[in-house]
């Protein structure tokens, strides 16, 4: 049996997810509004176990699906795309529940490590692909990861620097996701 070619790749869905986990986590890292205790920390961990991690989980599996079921998805760079949804997904999930129970933070500096080396991957698949607004996105996420392992081992800017990133990272992501949404739905052509 074979399936047609679909034009519906779930890239919005991940964009979205993240993003908005992104600019939920990033001002309380950033300005440390509002600031942390366990209602806020309840708050923000559901917020990513649900936004972030879910959304992006599930991008990721209609595409590995897809991609490799169904093969309804074309472009060898979806397979960058199921890998980083993915992952992220499942990374969001811990960091959600972390976040819900006030877990300590330190033993994060190993996942960002994976994290960053994921990222530099991805960048370099997209900028390789010629896709560069998608690569650009792996270079934010390269730089919250980064600034991640010195939020996670206790040096006081990368809390700073991990807000920052976040935010600007959160908003690529929105744009991304309204590119997606356009050159779906509406036939446009935004750079994606």
């Amino acid at each position: 049996m074979t399936f047609a070619v679909s034009a519906f790749v779930p890239l919005a869905l991940g964009f979205f997810g993240l993003g908005t986990g992104y600019l939920i986590y990033g001002p309380q890292e950033l300005f440390r509004w509002p600031k942390r205790d366990a209602s806020v920390d309840a708050s923000t961990g559901v917020w990513g176990i649900w936004l972030p991690g879910f959304c992006q989980f599930l991008a990721g599996m209609i595409l590995f699906v897809g991609l490799t079921w169904f093969q309804v998805f074309k472009g060898a760079p979806l397979y960058m795309a199921a890998l980083a949804f993915s992952a992220y997904g499942v990374h969001w999930f811990a960091i959600g529940y972390n976040r819900m129970r006030q877990n300590d933070p330190r033993p994060n500096a190993g996942m960002t490590v994976a994290f960053f080396i994921l990222s530099v991957l991805g960048l370099a698949v997209f900028f390789t692909a010629g896709d560069w607004p998608v690569g650009l996105l792996f270079v934010g996420l390269a730089l919250v990861y980064l600034a991640d392992f010195f939020a996670s081992i206790g040096v006081a800017i990368g809390e700073r620097a991990l807000g920052l990133f976040h935010i600007i990272t959160g908003l690529w992501l929105m744009y991304l996701m309204i590119a997606a949404v356009y050159n779906i739905a509406l036939k446009a052509s935004l750079p994606l």
